[in-house]
């Protein structure tokens, strides 16, 4: 199988906040074409050290993504892991040379496009959606508080949503002195108009699964409409920071069928050559 994106919509903004603490990768101007990797991080810490945190997060893992993944046929979670490592020492690094940045952390969603498989990591309450047909069909689920007390049956689904404890979140991406694990899952059921969307909690403050499910639903392959009705929402609702990617899957093609195709269109060029001499 051989996926392809078609346009990637993407979106970060301070909300109501004073300074947006969110980082996206690419940057939402970038020009995508051959673009692999998406990277969402919320980062905290305040007076602007979880902005600091969220990009710097970004910066590394893209940076080691691009010096390491370009001859492996795959993405795993050890490949994974290693790229929090290298992060983390980066801001051991930072934080060894500005000590008022002790405390700073983020949140990662990321999604790595293969040639047959994708695959996804996220470490806290940032989330990640594979939509199909306006119907979620996986999630990643949040490593918070609520979530937990939500599990274990101390919270029901509906007081974590009005909870003071909803903003407590239990990884982050902090430093070696604190390691985090990702939680890494690979998708192989991907269809031509599935969707992955990559997001913080600032977006799902007035924006539910049913509610997101009906956007997607309405937007069917409009990327773009999808993403004004998402922002409409979180600049009239959010409070909190809000960033998310809309990453649409084009097609997916089998790389023998597509081999096949190739071979046919050279065949066509060669052949009236071919027999034009032994006629």
């Amino acid at each position: 199988m051989n996926i392809t994106l078609a346009q990637p919509y993407a979106v970060t903004d301070k909300g109501r906040r004073s300074n947006n603490e969110d980082s996206i990768f690419p940057p939402p101007e970038s020009d995508f074409q051959n673009q692999r990797l998406f990277i969402v991080c919320d980062g905290v810490g305040g007076a602007e050290k979880g902005e600091i945190a969220s990009n710097l997060a970004c910066e590394s893992i893209s940076s080691y993504f691009k010096a390491f993944s370009s001859n492996r046929e795959t993405i795993d979670k050890s490949f994974i892991q290693k790229t929090i490592e290298y992060t983390e020492t980066g801001f051991e690094d930072y934080i060894r040379i500005h000590p008022e940045a002790k405390g700073m952390a983020t949140t990662l969603t990321l999604a790595y496009i293969g040639k047959s498989q994708i695959t996804i990591a996220h470490i806290g309450d940032s989330r990640i959606y594979h939509i199909r047909n306006g119907q979620i069909i996986h999630k990643t689920e949040d490593h918070s508080l609520v979530n937990f007390l939500v599990k274990t049956g101390q919270l029901t689904p509906q007081e974590a949503l009005t909870s003071s404890k909803k903003n407590v979140i239990l990884r982050a991406i902090q430093g070696s002195h604190n390691p985090a694990e990702a939680e890494v899952t690979v998708l192989r059921n991907i269809m031509p108009d599935d969707y992955l969307f990559l997001c913080t909690d600032g977006v799902l403050e007035k924006i539910d699964d049913e509610k997101l499910m009906e956007i997607f639903k309405k937007g069917g392959s409009n990327s773009c409409a999808i993403k004004e009705m998402i922002t409409d929402i979180c600049a009239e609702n959010s409070r909190d920071n809000y960033s998310f990617y809309i990453i649409p899957i084009q097609k997916t093609a089998d790389i023998a069928e597509e081999e096949q195709k190739v071979f046919s269109f050279f065949y066509s060029l060669i052949a009236p050559v071919y027999m034009g001499i032994f006629s």
